[in-house]
């Protein structure tokens, strides 16, 4: 949720750890490194007999437009409050949403979906959701006039006509999309999607309800009365850096299925703030970090949960200032290798979190036909002092510089805070003749100037929007949508256009072409990896579905959640 969103965009320090990278990335998220997380202080309206799951979050969500989405505290609560084809149960299975999964058509050239839609999908208005509400819902996440970042990313190249629509030269209604009767919707697509099924849930194929959102305007999804939902739960109250409240949706198709009275959840930045509160029995679970983790660690409501998200330094080549020196590839070598990663992790989480020298994670996707691991380790980026001062040294003489000064962009929380400081702390001790200053601003003007390329460092994480390395690959194809590093490289580009083309529908050579990207990535230095992430929480035994991240897209499916005292 992109930034998934795992710009996960610091996405989190996203969701998981959060309730938000990217992609996508992130979504969608690109989902970035932000840091959510889960509690609410506001109790005294909560009834002995309601079952509200008390949580919060580090950051205000920056958007409740599905079409807007980029990262995974937004792509959270939208995936909350409505539902698309499919959705994504706890651990990772996709299961029928509006669509009947089971009843799904594909055709033998992989080119065209026929899904058929349940007949007692409603909105929370009661007006039946209906194919042409998917309809609606693509052609305007497609529209270039709409300004989706994410549509553009997802859609193009994959969906007919796509590209065409965003560049201006096909009108909206040319989009592979149709709908022959109420209950049928029909998808053409320009090449075979190998992971189609875990790609329609992200939050652009989501179905809106077009009388509904053309009467809101410029307000649409701006407040709980200019949002319709039709999932799980309907948000009642939201308030800007303060927190929002949803309820059971009672027109919802599976209500009788949905444990959970509502959710309430508070922004509170700071960690200590939500660990007093989860100690005082005003939260129901909250993310640890840092020190509080091995304060913790040894309590029957810890748990350590993995994730498919990993984090990285960017270093951006198009900084209007630095340019010249981040295109210098001994400068970007220098700083991947200058800082110790598994200091960087003490500091932040405090925990089992993984340092890492690669960028798609582990244990996420495997070889079709043997089963290995996508990820076999490389230790080009492992952190070497001595390696990084060679690099720096190259680089002086190169550029032609004794001293330099770097900002360094962070968010305003107490973790972002730990995150800009460790990085200043590392590089400057290390890079003789390096200064860095800390930039710390709020998640959504972050999101904005990573997203305009007008920063230099910044730590990022991605959580991908489906299953499926290329999810991660394709972030940093030349101009991409998602490319906010300004990377380059026609090789690279060339083996990410093969497995979306002429590759699909030969997994063993897009596997391997996808390793072989990756590889060349890492080569260039285009990013420095960090982490692969590891949550650690504290949660109260009475609640219920909580207890493992869903390895792409949004981090929690909350229709699943229960509270049983």
């Amino acid at each position: 949720m992109k930034n998934r969103n795992w710009l996960f965009l610091l996405l989190g320090l996203l969701l998981a750890i959060s309730l938000v990278a990217c992609s996508t990335g992130g979504d969608n998220s690109s989902q970035e490194d932000t840091e959510e997380e889960e509690g609410n202080t506001d109790t005294d309206t909560v009834t002995e007999e309601e079952k509200i799951l008390r949580i919060s979050s580090t950051s205000d969500i920056p958007t409740m437009d599905p079409i807007m989405t980029e990262d995974n505290v937004s792509t959270q609560w939208i995936d909350t409050v409505y539902e698309g084809l499919y959705r994504q149960a706890p651990g990772g299975e996709i299961v029928s949403g509006i669509a009947k999964m089971e009843e799904t058509e594909v055709s033998e050239d992989g080119l065209t979906y026929t899904f058929h839609l349940r007949d007692d999908a409603k909105w929370a208005n009661g007006d039946p959701v209906t194919a042409q509400d998917f309809v609606y819902g693509w052609q305007r996440a497609v529209n270039p006039d709409n300004g989706s970042f994410y549509g553009n990313y997802l859609m193009s190249g994959k969906i007919k006509n796509a590209a065409q629509i965003f560049a201006g030269e096909l009108a909206p209604e040319e989009l592979g999309v149709s709908a022959p009767d109420e209950h049928t919707f029909v998808v053409e697509l320009e090449v075979p999607v190998p992971y189609f099924d875990s790609y329609v849930i992200n939050a652009n194929f989501l179905p809106a309800h077009q009388e509904f959102v053309e009467a809101q305007g410029d307000n649409f999804s701006l407040s709980p009365e200019s949002i319709l939902a039709n999932g799980p739960y309907k948000m009642t109250s939201w308030k800007a850096e303060n927190g929002w409240e949803l309820v059971k949706n009672e027109e919802y198709w599976d209500a009788e299925n949905v444990a959970l009275d509502g959710i309430s959840v508070k922004v509170l930045k700071e960690a200590d703030t939500r660990l007093s509160n989860y100690e005082t029995g005003n939260l129901d679970r909250v993310t640890l970090s840092g020190s509080q983790v091995k304060d913790n660690q040894t309590s029957p409501e810890f748990q350590s949960l993995n994730e498919a998200s990993t984090f990285y330094m960017k270093m951006n080549q198009e900084s209007a200032e630095k340019s010249e020196y981040m295109q210098n590839y001994n400068f970007r070598m220098a700083l991947s290798k200058a800082f110790d990663k598994q200091a960087y992790i003490d500091v932040v989480y405090g925990n089992d979190s993984t340092p890492v020298n690669y960028f798609v994670p582990a244990e996420f996707v495997e070889h079709p036909e043997t089963g290995e691991d996508f990820q076999t380790g490389s230790d080009l980026l492992a952190f070497d002092k001595e390696a990084a001062q060679e690099y720096w040294a190259k680089a002086k003489e190169e550029l032609g510089f004794e001293e330099v000064t770097l900002s360094f962009l962070s968010g305003d929380t107490d973790v972002a805070k730990d995150i800009s400081e460790i990085m200043k702390t590392e590089l400057e001790k290390n890079l003789e003749g390096l200064t860095i200053e800390t930039v710390n601003v709020p998640w959504a003007q972050q999101l904005d100037l990573m997203r305009t390329k007008e920063y230099e460092l910044a730590v990022s994480g991605w959580v991908p929007d489906y299953k499926d390395a290329i999810s991660f690959i394709d972030i940093f194809v030349t101009g991409g949508e998602n490319n906010d590093v300004g990377y380059s490289n026609e090789e690279y580009d060339a083996l990410v256009k093969s497995a979306k083309n002429e590759l699909a529908l030969d997994p063993v050579a897009r596997f391997e072409a996808l390793q072989e990207a990756e590889k060349i990535l890492l080569e260039d230095a285009a990013i420095a990896p960090i982490l692969q992430r590891k949550t650690s929480v504290l949660a109260k035994n009475y609640v219920k579905g909580l207890d493992q991240l869903n390895p792409f897209s949004n981090n929690y499916s909350f229709k699943y959640v229960d509270i049983e005292k």
